[in-house]
């Protein structure tokens, strides 16, 4: 067993605690620097979004990384020894072909400013723990409840993405809905007797995430009814009224409508217009998942497809998709800051009613999470170095992009495009020549190969239960001549395959 001497320990307490100082400065700039040239170097010899490893492969690598030692390392030492394994094996979003999921490229303010968020290390719960932290984020939501033009009672709080800001969105619903109908406090009083039969209308395109949200909340996945969508995609708003009909005539209870402004699949928006007015007569509370539409917020040709979302009573919003920062970072907004108090719980040692009282904000009181990141810092940054007319030109972009994309996939032989008129930055198809009777493995196997060789990283997903092709353009510096290369790439490989496929 390897021992140090007191002084020797408290030396390795210098070398790696983070201090204040002129010896703490100097320590962290160099360290730093070492990550900053590490990084480097993997950025200059990757030419390719993935290595192509496969996961044995990678496996192997990483086996001697995974042995945990009992003595210190110095910094340098452990940067080569996982920059390869780990690093280099990363997927890149950063490559113009990597184009499969909402999983953007970071821009470098966004990066910069993590280097500051887990220096500072802020907790995001108590004014006392993060003084300036607390009211940075606090002018932010001001700014963004501005930007979707609510109105002054509105407010929000950051988050950990879409899943989390559709949860709070169907938590405050639910509780509003027992509340007001019943006067049952579910906070303090559990789930009330009849919450059987509350219902939750949504897009049989919608995330995931609000079908789990309602499991979670206690109210099981029966509670959520799928709405049929039409040519485009979007929740027919006929058959919302139809459902809420039938809904009620079996002595059902709709108290919510999830609403999606920007499918994962198709990049749809749901008729925010028509739905907020049919919500408003019902005394229904619509909730919007912008998580991805959200960024259109900034472009300037395509703001106006958001007519409507003002009307939402509450919004997921998500920065680590079309605003490029890095993971994670999402914001929830409410149109009315009173439903908070749903949320709020005092803690003597965290947020006492005197603190309330006396006008000091603890932003634990907005949120279901207690400790949290200062991830307003990084958008607060990104938005002042760069502007918000150049975020939004950027966006535009991989707008353009995505419609070449997709005609250009129309223009060649073999091609169906799903959405040819794509609302977003995806594009949906399948490579599907007449020869082959099972197009959706073929498509499949495409996929896999040009991941596994590194070629190109796209995106399956599913259409009537077969396996399609997307392409997910969120890189602004994607051209149209890395789609043409990656679409070539893709015909390429149908064709090797296409002996291995069923005829």
């Amino acid at each position: 067993m390897v021992t140090t001497t007191k002084n020797q320990t408290a030396n390795l307490f210098d070398l790696f605690v983070l201090q204040q100082g002129e010896e703490g400065a100097e320590a962290f700039r160099k360290q730093t620097d070492l990550v900053a040239d590490t990084i480097a170097d993997v950025l200059r010899g990757t030419d390719q979004p993935f290595t192509g490893l496969s996961v044995e492969e990678i496996k192997q690598q990483l086996r001697p990384v995974m042995d945990i030692p009992e003595s210190a390392q110095s910094l340098n030492e452990v940067l080569e020894e996982i920059k390869g394994p780990i690093l280099k094996n990363s997927l890149h979003v950063s490559h113009e072909k990597s184009m499969a999921h909402l999983h953007c490229p970071p821009l470098l303010p966004g990066v910069l400013a993590e280097l500051m968020i887990g220096s500072l290390n802020q907790s995001m719960d108590s004014w006392d723990q993060s003084p300036a932290a607390t009211y940075v984020e606090e002018e932010l939501i001001r700014y963004l409840t501005e930007t979707v033009k609510y109105p002054v009672e509105a407010d929000g709080v950051f988050t950990s993405g879409g899943t989390q800001s559709n949860y709070m969105g169907m938590l405050l619903a639910r509780d509003d809905f027992c509340l007001s109908q019943w006067n049952h406090r579910v906070q303090t009083d559990g789930l009330p007797e009849h919450f059987t039969k509350m219902r939750v209308l949504c897009s049989e395109n919608a995330h995931f995430s609000v079908k789990k949200s309602i499991s979670q909340l206690g109210l099981g996945e029966q509670a959520v009814i799928p709405v049929p969508v039409d040519e485009n995609h979007q929740m027919d708003p006929d058959e919302v009224v139809r459902i809420v009909e039938d809904l009620e005539s079996e002595g059902l209870l709709p108290f919510a409508i999830a609403a999606t402004c920007g499918t994962t699949d198709y990049g749809s928006i749901d008729p925010l217009e028509d739905l907020a007015e049919f919500c408003k007569q019902k005394g229904l509370w619509l909730h919007v998942d912008a998580a991805y539409g959200g960024g259109l917020l900034l472009s300037q040709e395509h703001q106006h497809k958001l007519a409507g979302l003002e009307r939402a009573d509450s919004m997921a919003l998500d920065f680590h998709k079309w605003l490029f920062q890095p993971i994670s970072c999402g914001v929830f907004l409410l149109k009315n800051r009173k439903y908070l108090r749903l949320l709020s719980h005092h803690a003597d040692y965290l947020n006492p009613a005197e603190d309330e009282e006396e006008g000091i904000l603890n932003l634990v009181d907005k949120s279901i999470q207690t400790t949290r990141r200062f991830d307003a810092l990084k958008v607060l940054v990104t938005l002042k170095t760069m502007g918000t007319s150049l975020l939004g030109s950027m966006i535009d972009r991989t707008m353009e992009v995505a419609q070449y994309a997709a005609s250009e996939l129309e223009r060649r032989p073999g091609f169906k495009v799903i959405n040819p008129s794509p609302e977003m930055s995806t594009v949906v198809f399948q490579y599907c020549p007449e020869d082959i009777a099972t197009p959706g493995e073929l498509n499949r196997k495409i996929q896999q190969q040009l991941f596994q060789e590194g070629r190109a990283v796209i995106a399956k997903t599913a259409v009537d239960g077969e396996t399609h092709l997307k392409f997910t353009l969120l890189n602004p510096r994607t051209s149209e001549n890395d789609v043409n290369e990656v679409i070539d790439e893709i015909e390429k490989t149908a064709h090797a395959l296409v002996g291995g496929i069923s005829q």
